[in-house]
């Protein structure tokens, strides 16, 4: 099991440059995890993409439904205290270390794109590229 955070999930489902990563990661490693958030966080996504024009409501809801099957099982909750000393540590969100607490948790890697994670916490994330 791999923690992934939204943006490796809206790669996945959203078509673009690194879509194929996602995929091949998939593949690779097909037991992804993620903090409760990562729901809310994709939802924004699509909603973006909804104004945009570039996807429609249903293709948003249609979206939303099949990474929540994809996820199933591999959400979890985090512990606040532990999402606080890695703030207190870094210069990242609160959101992005929910993702680093979880895999820290799962004793697993975080695969991300956020530079700042990756920098931040090399011993517990993994670039999407170097997966």
């Amino acid at each position: 099991m791999i923690v992934v955070d939204t943006n490796v999930i809206a790669h996945l489902y959203l078509p673009g440059e690194y879509t194929a990563g996602a995929e091949a990661l998939l593949e690779q490693a097909p037991e992804w995890a993620a903090p409760i958030l990562w729901r809310s966080e994709f939802r924004n996504i699509l909603a973006g993409y909804m104004r945009r024009e570039l996807i429609s409501f249903e293709q948003a809801f249609s979206l939303q439904r099949e990474a929540e099957s994809l996820l199933g099982g591999g959400e979890f909750e985090v512990d606040s205290l532990a999402v606080l000393e890695l703030v207190r540590g870094s210069d990242c969100s609160a959101y992005d270390c929910e993702f680093v607490a979880l895999a820290m948790r799962l004793g697993t890697r975080l695969v991300t794109m956020d530079r700042k994670l990756l920098q931040a916490f090399p011993e517990h994330a993994v670039a999407l590229s170097g997966y």
